[in-house]
């Protein structure tokens, strides 16, 4: 099987919403994008207008850029059966919600073989899912955090710089690179205790009561309330320990309010709105 890589072609495992947006990013650049999807009638829809064609041991091997857009066991187990048809100097990332068990895997994989794999994850995205929601604007303008791979420092400086410049039709607006462990310790409370906090907020019977009587606040609070709960069990799971932390201090933190209101105690429930007002300023200055 030929082993040469195609200028422009790039292969997206999984055509999600992010997978999907990906792939418009790119189609609308002008590339050549192959794609993997485990719903043949998604893969189908998508070949209508942005994909060229499927992503299979034909086309891997031609892939310059080849992203894992599927959840973390899928995409792990896609990149241990494909690993030995992916060519010498492509780029292999994962855009998975959580980095340490997708990195250490899918390094481990690459290691065996001669590709680079960098994990990365984009600060965007909606409350809908699928790849009819998907849109090239997507990441234009978002963060993209990158767990730099673990190799010489010369060679990783130039897989970070292709890898840069091959993410150029998405129109990222920084790249921001930290560790694994450091990802899931900070995603696990900007985005996940979200999901679960309004996920578990709108179980109040009073939320089927909400017509009419609700507004940015409800709305603010709510909108990731609706979700793939397929999906977020495996990304909560996969970062168990530092969501569970995180749940316990919001747990404590509730405690002390709700203390304060029974007890009447004006003086401390000041205090604790204040003390939040206060961080939440301090953190948008940061």
């Amino acid at each position: 099987m030929a082993r040469t890589l195609v200028p422009g072609r790039i292969g997206i495992v999984g055509l999600g919403l992010i997978g999907g947006s990906f792939a418009r990013a790119f189609a609308a650049a002008g590339w050549d994008v192959r794609a993997w999807n485990r719903t043949r009638s998604t893969l189908e829809l998508a070949e209508i207008e942005t994909v060229k064609g499927e992503l299979d041991d034909e086309t891997i091997p031609s892939c310059e850029l080849i992203i894992l857009a599927s959840y973390p066991a899928a995409s792990i187990a896609w990149l241990a059966e494909k690993a030995p048809l992916i060519s010498e100097g492509a780029i292999v990332i994962d855009i998975v919600g959580v980095k340490r068990t997708v990195v250490d895997d899918c390094s481990a994989i690459a290691a065996e073989h001669s590709f680079a794999f960098v994990g990365c994850h984009p600060m965007a995205g909606t409350q809908y899912s699928g790849f009819a929601h998907a849109h090239a604007d997507m990441f234009a303008g978002a963060p993209l955090v990158v767990v730099p791979p673990k190799m010489d420092d010369f060679e990783r400086l130039d897989v970070l710089e292709r890898l840069k410049q091959l993410l150029e039709p998405c129109r990222f607006g920084s790249f921001m690179l930290v560790s694994a462990d450091e990802h899931d310790r900070i995603i696990a409370y900007t985005s996940q205790l979200a999901h679960v906090v309004a996920n578990a907020y709108v179980k109040s019977p009073t939320a089927q009561d909400h017509k009419c009587f609700s507004a940015g606040s409800f709305r603010d609070l709510t909108r990731v309330a609706r979700l793939n709960p397929t999906m977020w069990t495996e990304l909560f799971l996969d970062n168990a320990d530092y969501l569970s932390a995180e749940i316990g201090f919001l747990i404590d933190s509730l405690s002390a309010y709700k203390d304060a209101i029974d007890a009447g105690d004006a003086e401390r429930l000041h205090d604790l709105l204040a003390e939040g007002s206060r961080l939440k300023q301090e953190a948008e200055r940061r």
